[in-house]
């Protein structure tokens, strides 16, 4: 009996200290914090985000707690308001609902249309009306990760997008006399043709150097934007351009037009918009890439040709 009795004490003391170690931080203390859930964070993390904010008293049992309500699972990046008056339950079934605010990556190199599609899986408001908007914003809808209030408004996410623009295009280095609009055009090819940092600046110079001559750009990029969705391969991109693609009849297409196509074909990432701001100096006139994605440059079509020839491209 003794032995019995005992272990009932050991369990009570157990569940109280329990209690205690789980429960509000401070109960009459019903003001809201905001909690950041960032990407790719776990539930220790979490919980010692929520310790310094003085909102748990515990981390070993929070991370009980929730590992056994499975919040692993259902975490969501985002922000989240929580408040001293509530004990680990509550805020766990707070971190499980969707949060208001949410980050929203937009990848450098998208068209409007690509980013409509990520938007339109996130975004509470999101209409068919967002995407004209989106497209007529095209190459200043600046790539980046967002922190978005899923209930913004369609002008909201556009000036957050251009605001940030303006940000990076005053903070870049010019050395062309390209007017801002011409920049971002540029920019936009730069974007979507370079495959490292270090080719955009001499891809450029390409552009640079062929529109001085009058020569046709003739870049792949602006047919594929030209051409649109590309059902077969389901994707804004299409590859392995055929000879009837390449005479489409727009004005985007680089390969019957020359001069720069009337606007840019996506949204451009701060390295391509200093490639086109500050071109680099160079003789060159084609590019190709290879296999592995490293840029062959040539000054001549017959250099060309045997950059074609000797990659096997």
């Amino acid at each position: 009996m003794r032995k019995l009795l005992l272990l009932i004490i050991v369990f009570v003391l157990l569940l109280i200290f329990w209690r205690y170690e789980t429960g509000e931080v401070d109960s009459n203390n019903k003001s809201q914090i905001n909690i950041e859930v960032k990407s790719g964070e776990g539930v220790k993390e979490v919980a010692e985000n929520l310790l310094s904010n003085h909102l748990i008293k515990n981390v070993y049992f929070f991370e009980i707690v929730a590992r056994f309500a499975g919040l692993g699972s259902k975490l969501q990046a985002g922000n989240f308001s929580l408040s001293p008056s509530m004990n680990d339950n509550t805020i766990i079934a707070n971190l499980e609902k969707n949060p208001a605010d949410l980050w929203i990556t937009i990848p450098e190199g998208k068209r409007a249309d690509e980013i409509a599609e990520i938007l339109s899986h996130k975004m509470v408001n999101y209409n068919d009306n967002w995407k004209q908007l989106l497209e007529e914003n095209e190459g200043y809808l600046f790539p980046d990760t967002y922190l978005l209030n899923k209930n913004a408004s369609i002008q909201t996410v556009i000036a957050e997008f251009r605001n940030n623009f303006d940000t990076k295009y005053n903070s870049l280095t010019f050395n062309t006399n390209l007017t801002k609009e011409q920049v971002v055009i540029l920019a936009s090819l730069i974007e979507r043709e370079g495959r490292s940092d270090s080719d955009r600046p001499l891809i450029a110079s390409v552009f640079m150097n062929r529109l001085k001559l009058g020569m046709p750009l003739q870049v792949d990029s602006t047919i594929q934007y030209a051409l649109g969705y590309d059902s077969d391969s389901q994707t804004w991109w299409k590859s392995n351009l055929t000879a009837d693609d390449l005479k489409i009849v727009s004005p985007y297409n680089t390969y019957i037009n020359t001069g720069l196509p009337p606007g840019p074909i996506c949204n451009p990432g701060v390295k391509a918009l200093q490639a086109a701001a500050s071109p680099a100096q160079s003789d060159y006139l084609f590019y190709v890439a290879d296999k592995n994605g490293v840029t062959h440059f040539a000054k001549t079509l017959n250099q060309q040709n045997e950059n074609i020839k000797k990659y096997g491209i």
